[in-house]
């Protein structure tokens, strides 16, 4: 290289190391290849090279660098790779064609006209239908049903571009299986990109896919030759696409279109046509459901604009928030999440990496999209405010390029002005007329990929809005004023088999499936009050639909002051009343939270009591509440059911108890039979993993800690670092063994359970393995509530049994049950004369639930592989002497060898516990103790195979606590290695040895923060993010410290002010001041000031993830 001033200085652009002869082909994931694309982003930065047989490809993923490549004088459409491949089925039609073939130029020409503003809305009509046609769909098939979301939005984008543009009808709506043209093209385009991406090895050994390749090329082909037939037979004066394209000449060469171009071209427009539109739509309502205050604001824009009248064309463009919601949507989740450009000459870009004539590119705008640069911490949130039509022409004006879902420049979408009116159409309609929510509230995007992207494994439910039927939506969607009717039956939810008796609605709000065990237990014990549970559901449900015809009961918990994901969407609607909207409703609250979280503690469930009240409600009992903290949640709710709830409704509504209470405790609703053959029941709501490697991590003789690796599923959906794993556990063997020696029960026995009238979670109408309803179906060391126990005396034949047991559930409860952890199966060894029925014992126990544990690897070590860091709950049983006390989870997980199998499912942690999305510009500061030590791990983890690409990142410090180095000083050697390139900086604590030249005479991490204050400060001031896991006392002792370095910062501040000597002060002091719009004169020395300042940096800077 020259070393003329002139010349700018080069530098190799980043990049995996790839095989012979294959290249980086290994490193993509056939499924997902964006995924792959995605972690190479994160690993090396805003570029990198991969290399395929026969090619190398750069990748640009800032917003700068998109920027550059979209100028077109420098740089032209590259019909490589997938592109080229899928020029077998559609040669050079408009997507595929390279810029010097005529046969673009000249439909391009040709159909622009078709396209043009008064064209597209003139198809508003024929949109409008296909739209109806799946609203009355949605509305037929009723509110339980199950929409499988992708595939509805592609039959509806499908059939418009077909209808629309071609006077073709595909009636989708009127066939139980999607159009074969649909499996054809994502299986042409899926085999496009892996043909792309093809080791050179020989043909025979891809002989297969060739065959279905060129099968499904035959089956576009078709089909599009249908179409074009179809019209020849039947010509139409109507002024759409085919016309154009039959008819319409080049104003440029006088060429017409020949047969073969039109079928192309059609075949490139009902997948472009369809593809990218149905996965907006799909991806909007991802987040939409993910964000309820969104989804609140974008209905009532809706609601503001249109009315309950028919949706009309003018409608269109009054709907801002909606359309902001689609840009922000295509923002985060573009259904082209990257494109291909090739260099027209050598050049350099990015100031420094030197590239050659013809350089393939991919722009990867799924990423560029989120470049902290433009979008600021913010970039992965959904935010539709920022893409509001004055904000958004400033972004762009900004910005340029940084926001590239329909492409660039004169390649670009030709139907871009086809498909947004088509998508705020059918945003409009759907939004009027149902209110939605999750199948699955704990749902986390996972993409399903063929050129384009969509959300994969997502279901919603649709309740229709106003009191309206199917009937009354029809006439609407006609035209017909129909006037909103009040809800006086139950619209969603399974009716549950009960006997009669008054109708009641219980809605639940629950994350780990406590309030939804009370929500069955309520309905289970309705029956025996006289009342008839019809719908038992999740607050979502209830949504802008809370029946006045029967009473309704509301059971929820609060999560950090948030309402569960199963609730948020009717807390926000309930949230935004203002007058009497709910007089009426008759109703009571039950519910959960935990005293830890004090300023937020039962925040939901009085927010829920309140305001229904507030809002005209009629309450029927007093406010229920159940603190996890104390251990008794089970038993406080048993309490107010039987004590305060259940009076006050026999009271209101006069309605006689059916039996009496004590009876009532052993009538289950539940019968069994006993069986031999074999069969199994999975659970659905987590997927199969299978475990790669397990280990003990800690030395002998330390408390056990232990290491285990685990292979997801591919439905298992991509994770973060910081993420949690649910784990659905098994009981303990021994545990089972017991409950099995109890009731005398074969090992190899199946049952065949029937419930007549209690809802029930267990497995019904098929012969189960009792050891797998024992194992996996319900917690067997939950302690024993009270009405367990009085259960247990009522079962008892002798009268001293029946004594003691009632004195346990009354004035020894606490101590003698709660305090020492004594389950229904203690007691049943305690006392075994009992003579409880196998069934009433299955029915006296909760469900099991999933265990959350945070992830402890990153996703750029191993995208499919996540890593758990668990301590092993193992203490002498409280009950009983003789026995251990094991935990259920963590028992589980130690058991598990390499290739064992186990159910698991990824989630979210709190948005502020991952990683910044400016590495290079935020510092870190991270504390744990012991096993808290696991998300850091997946931090700096990332952190070093960051640095490892060359990239140049903030410092970071981990403040880590534990007892002692040669004991359980956790992955010492992997932290010296990152340490050693830069990636943190560890200080250590030793509770055992803190005489320990490394802890500077620190037991706990406290301490060392304290002794290291200078430099946390330091990184404080630059903008660093703190992250805190650990026990709760780990989080106090943090808090405390945290506040003592504030007040001590406030106090440097008022001595230099009262000195004088504000100069001295350390750099960045006056500077956070000013950015919280305060003076050196406004501050003050006050703990409570101190206190209130750490509140106010929650969540923001300063985020933790604490356990009991």
């Amino acid at each position: 290289m020259s070393s003329d001033e002139t010349t700018p200085q080069t530098v190799p652009i980043p990049g995996p190391t790839g095989l012979p002869l294959v290249g980086n082909s290994f490193d993509i994931d056939t499924e997902f290849p964006l995924g792959s694309m995605l972690n190479f982003a994160d690993q090396y930065g805003e570029i990198f090279r991969l290399s395929f047989p026969g090619r190398n490809t750069v990748f640009v993923t800032s917003q700068a660098l998109v920027h550059e490549l979209c100028d077109e004088k420098r740089f032209q459409k590259t019909v490589n790779s997938a592109l080229h491949e899928i020029r077998h089925g559609i040669h050079d039609g408009l997507f595929t064609a390279r810029n010097d073939e005529p046969n673009w130029g000249i439909a391009h020409r040709i159909l622009m006209p078709a396209f043009g503003p008064m064209a597209i809305q003139n198809m508003f009509p024929e949109m409008h239908e296909i739209a109806s046609q799946l609203a009355l769909k949605w509305a037929r098939h009723g509110p339980n049903q199950s929409i499988k979301v992708t595939d509805d939005f592609t039959r509806l984008t499908l059939d418009t571009i077909a209808l629309c543009s071609m006077d073709y009808r595909f009636n989708s709506y009127y066939h139980d299986d999607m159009h074969p043209f649909i499996d054809a093209m994502a299986s042409f385009l899926v085999e496009s990109g892996n043909r792309s991406r093809r080791p050179p090895l020989p043909a025979f050994m891809y002989s297969k896919a060739d065959s279905k390749f060129h099968d499904d090329i035959r089956v576009l082909r078709e089909t599009a030759e249908g179409v074009l037939k179809s019209r020849k037979e039947h010509p139409s004066e109507r002024k759409d696409l085919l016309t154009a394209m039959l008819d319409g000449v080049d104003p440029k060469t006088g060429a017409k279109l020949s047969d073969d171009s039109i079928i192309d071209n059609l075949i490139t427009f009902l997948i472009a046509g369809h593809e990218t539109t149905s996965g907006l739509l799909s991806f909007a309502f991802v987040q939409l459901l993910k964000n309820p205050e969104t989804y609140r604001k974008a209905q009532k824009e809706v609601d503001d604009v249109c009315g309950k009248g028919p949706i009309k064309l003018e409608h269109m463009n009054k709907l801002h928030y909606i359309a902001a919601v689609l840009r922000e949507t295509l923002r985060l989740c573009p259904t082209i999440p990257v494109i291909g450009v090739e260099s027209k000459e050598d050049t350099i870009i990015g100031g420094k990496y030197q590239v050659s004539k013809g350089q393939p590119f991919a722009l990867l705008f799924a990423k560029s999209h989120v470049d902290p640069a433009v979008y600021g911490d913010s970039a992965n949130e959904f935010v539709p405010e920022r893409m509001l039509d004055e904000n958004f022409e400033r972004l762009n004006k900004e910005f340029p390029d940084c926001w590239k879902p329909f492409g660039n420049g004169m390649r670009a979408c030709i139907g871009r002005p086809f498909a947004w009116q088509e998508a705020l159409l059918v945003m409009a309609v759907c939004l009027q007329n149902f209110n939605f929510m999750p199948e699955d509230p704990n749902y986390t995007l996972q993409y399903k990929q063929t050129l384009t992207t969509k959300p994969k494994g997502f279901y919603m439910r649709a309740m229709l809005r106003d009191g309206m039927s199917a009937l009354d939506l029809e006439r609407r969607l006609k035209g017909e004023l129909v006037a909103p009717k009040p809800p006086t039956t139950p619209s969603s939810g399974q009716p549950k088999r009960s006997g009669e008796g008054k109708p009641i609605s219980i809605y639940y709000g629950s994350n780990t499936g406590t309030c939804e065990t009370f929500a069955q237990r309520l309905a289970s014990d309705a029956a025996a009050h006289g009342f008839t549970a019809t719908v038992i559901d999740s607050l979502d449900a209830a949504n802008q639909n809370l029946p006045k015809d029967r009473p309704v009961v509301f059971i929820t918990a609060s999560y950090e002051g948030q309402p569960p994901d199963n609730a948020a969407l009717f807390v926000g609607w309930l949230e935004s009343l203002t007058g009497n909207e709910l007089e009426g409703v008759q109703y009571a609250v039950f519910g959960c939270g935990h005293h830890d979280w004090a300023q937020t503690f039962h925040r939901i469930p009085r927010l829920v009591d309140s305001t229904v009240s507030e809002r005209g409600g009629d309450r029927i009992c007093s406010l229920g509440l159940a603190d996890a903290g104390k251990g008794e949640m089970f038993t406080d709710f048993e309490q107010w059911e039987d004590e305060v709830f259940w009076p006050a409704m026999e009271d209101k509504y006069e309605v006689s108890k059916k039996e009496d209470d004590t009876e009532a405790l052993l009538q289950t609703g539940l019968s069994v039979e006993f069986s031999k053959p074999r069969s199994s029941t999975l659970r659905q709501d987590v997927q199969e993993a299978v475990v790669v490697d397990a280990k003990t991590i800690t030395a002998p003789g330390a408390p056990p800690k232990r290491h285990i690796e685990i292979q997801l599923s591919s439905d298992s959906g991509a994770y973060r670092s910081g993420d949690y794993l649910a784990v659905l556990p098994i009981n303990p063997k021994e545990t089972v063994h017991r409950v099995m020696r109890r009731f005398q029960l074969a090992w190899d026995t199946n049952i065949t359970i029937e419930a007549s009238r209690q809802t029930t979670i267990l497995p019904t109408g098929v012969p189960v393995p009792v050891h797998d309803v024992l194992g996996a179906y319900v917690e067997l060391s939950q302690p024993a509530t009270k009405k367990n126990i009085l259960a247990l005396a009522e079962a008892a034949d002798k009268a001293d049994i029946k004594a003691t047991l009632r004195q346990l559930a009354g004035p020894d409860y606490t101590e003698k049950i709660t305090s020492r952890r004594v389950s229904i199966l203690d007691l049943l060894e305690q006392f075994p004369s009992i003579p409880l029925p196998f069934a009433s014992f299955l029915s006296l126990l909760p469900p099991m639930r999933v265990r959350q544990y945070s992830i402890s690897s990153s996703p750029l070590w191993n995208p499919s592989h996540v890593t758990l860091t668990y301590s092993i709950l193992e203490t002498p049983s409280l009950s009983n002497p003789d026995k251990k006390h094991v935990g259920v989870a963590t028992s589980y997980l130690a058991s598990l060898e390499a290739g064992d199998k186990l159910n698991v499912s990824v989630r979210p942690s709190h948005k502020a516990f991952h990683l910044p999305v400016d590495a290079d510009k935020t510092p870190l500061i991270m504390v744990a103790a012991g096993s808290g030590l696991a998300p850091f791990r997946g931090f700096v983890q990332e952190r070093a195979a960051q640095i490892a690409a060359g990239r140049s990142l903030a410092p970071a410090m981990l403040f880590y606590g534990c007892r002692h180095p040669e004991q359980d000083d956790l992955y010492r050697d992997e932290f010296d290695k990152w340490e050693s390139i830069g990636a943190v900086s560890v200080r250590r604590a030793y509770s055992r040895c803190p005489e320990s030249e490394e802890t500077k005479g620190c037991k706990y991490v406290g301490d060392r923060i304290w002794a290291d204050r200078e430099e946390v400060t330091g990184l404080w001031d630059r903008g660093a993010k703190v992250y805190v896991c650990g026990s709760r006392e780990v989080g106090e002792s943090v808090k405390k410290v945290v506040v003592r370095i504030a007040v001590e910062r406030q106090r440097m501040i008022v001595e230099a002010r009262e000195k004088g000597e504000l100069d001295n002060l350390p750099e960045g002091i006056v500077e956070g001041l000013k950015l919280k719009g305060l003076t050196v004169e406004d501050v003050e020395v006050s703990e409570e000031r101190a206190l209130k300042w750490f509140e106010g940096i929650r969540n923001e800077r300063y985020a933790t993830d604490v356990f009991d």
